[in-house]
């Protein structure tokens, strides 16, 4: 991640610095953690990460760190392309970079499902925030704590919060209990969906490993697949008391693990 937001933040900095050209619109073209969508797991091992849930959480955390710099420079950010592309008649799970395999969803276009799901004007998030633009462009997230952080967004009747938390050293665990204090909730009472991807939720990847990681899988465990790729709720809608217009709610967010919750009232 330091070396994909230094390179943005690179470019921010020229844009910044030439008065004509500081309001342009701009999108930025290919912004991925490295250079070779097309280089699997076959002639570079070190891409699987593409497959699972490193791949998600690194998705959710860079995107708000992207919108974190553009605010910072003043630059008019209106898209980022996800460099992904479809690979058809390839083993399952080759680690390509796309967003699927063999039509089976893969965890990080849930993250994009997520981002997907929010709406309105974003609003600040703060608290015990270890990391930082700043912190990840200096020396990336490999400090003894792992990022765990938000990014919210409030609309007429809802508001949406991502959480994650990610490490630049790829392994997993339980991660770490979390406690969101949602403020300014015109309402007495709302109702809560929350939606995850981490091992076992919206992780098609995790359950095909669990198959034996076929590459002949029958019609059957495809239609598992399938349903595996899409997302998927922690738990069932529930409602919540809102008190002094604040929404009070704990979670633990295992290593790797994304959020989404949406707060409608």
């Amino acid at each position: 991640m330091k070396q994909q937001l230094n390179n943005i933040k690179d470019n921010f900095e020229v844009i910044n610095s030439f008065p004509q050209i500081k309001n342009i619109p701009v999108i930025i073209g290919e912004s991925d953690p490295e250079g070779c969508a097309a280089c699997g797991v076959m002639t570079n091992p070190a891409n699987a990460y593409r497959n699972g849930t490193m791949y998600s959480s690194y998705t959710a955390a860079a995107v708000t760190r992207i919108y974190d710099m553009a605010a910072y420079y003043g630059i008019n950010l209106i898209g980022a392309v996800n460099w992904s592309f479809e690979f058809e008649n390839q083993p399952w799970f080759a680690g390509f970079r796309s967003l699927a395999t063999n039509g089976v969803d893969k965890p990080v276009l849930n993250v994009f499902r997520m981002l997907g799901m929010m709406s309105g004007s974003r609003v600040e998030v703060s608290g015990d925030l270890k990391y930082n633009f700043k912190s990840i462009c200096d020396s990336g997230v490999r400090g003894d704590r792992t990022d765990i952080n938000a990014f919210a967004c409030k609309d007429k009747n809802s508001i949406t919060v991502l959480v994650w938390n990610y490490h630049d050293v790829d392994i997993q665990d339980n991660g770490s209990p979390v406690v969101l204090n949602i403020k300014g909730i015109p309402a007495s009472k709302a109702t809560l969906a929350h939606y995850r991807v981490d091992e076992v939720h919206s992780n098609s990847f995790e359950l095909w490993k669990k198959m034996g990681s076929p590459q002949n899988p029958t019609a059957a465990q495809i239609s598992q697949l399938e349903k595996a790729g899409q997302l998927e709720m922690l738990s069932k809608p529930e409602k919540i008391k809102i008190i002094n217009n604040t929404a009070t709610i704990k979670m633990q967010l295992p290593r790797q693990a994304v959020s989404l919750l949406k707060i409608s009232y």
